[in-house]
């Protein structure tokens, strides 16, 4: 088992990032910064060799631990959330935060949407890796990053593409949308075909109303355009590539 332990400031903020496998990568800042779960989300594609860093494990697979002073008594406060998938690790968290036996974290609110189980298993096949267990237990540093500017994700597209079957239709629709793609973003960019009628929860937790609907997933936030994906400027500017 990979152990990286480092001194833990008194107050600090700690968020941690679990594989469905159960490999583990985490942070602590006594800073307190955002965009700590988009660099969680680029260490563990950069570690495992994903494609494109996982984040639909947000917030599913995610935990959360808060340490600070109450400002008029001065007593040392503690909150701590973890979501359902990942509440057998606490002993763990407890582990990686130093927290010694620390019994109150809360359950956090299961937002279907954000984590449907049957949805989340939709990646296995395109992330194999998160599915197994590499006895991982990481801490990502500061070092290299700049919170205010987030790395990894911000440098390429997430797209879906919603489609209704696979026909002369949605071929011609895929063949025209790659040409567009290749010839017209600066940035790498992963597109994932989802046929509505083998996955109707992916359909519906996406809100997806008809076929063909381009969804940027990233970078946020979310974009759309449903029906004519002919139109190159319109597709252009929901991708962000020209100004709206």
């Amino acid at each position: 088992m990979t152990q990286y332990q480092l001194h833990i400031p008194q107050l600090f903020k700690g968020i941690a990032l679990f594989t469905p496998g159960g490999d583990l990568i985490y942070c602590i800042d006594s800073t307190k910064q955002n965009h700590w779960h988009l660099h969680l989300c680029a260490g563990l594609q950069e570690m495992l060799g994903l494609q494109e860093p996982p984040h639909f494990l947000v917030p599913a697979y995610t935990a959360t631990i808060d340490r600070w002073f109450a400002p008029y008594t001065q007593e040392l406060q503690v909150a701590a959330e973890v979501y359902p998938p990942v509440r057998r690790h606490q002993a763990l968290l407890n582990g990686v935060f130093q927290t010694g036996d620390w019994q109150n974290w809360q359950i956090a609110p299961w937002p279907p949407e954000l984590g449907d189980p049957i949805v989340l298993e939709t990646y296995r096949d395109q992330f194999p890796q998160l599915w197994e267990n590499h006895d991982l237990i990481v801490r990502l540093e500061r070092t290299g990053f700049q919170p205010s500017l987030p790395t990894v994700p911000t440098r390429g597209y997430v797209l879906r593409l919603f489609v209704s079957g696979h026909n002369g239709t949605t071929e011609r629709t895929l063949q025209s949308l790659h040409q567009l793609l290749e010839q017209s973003l600066g940035h790498p960019y992963t597109l994932k075909v989802i046929d509505i009628f083998k996955h109707p929860e992916q359909a519906e937790s996406n809100h997806i109303s008809a076929t063909p609907t381009l969804v940027r997933v990233w970078p946020q936030p979310v974009r759309r355009i449903v029906g004519d994906l002919d139109n190159i400027e319109r597709v252009l500017q929901v991708l962000g590539a020209v100004d709206l």
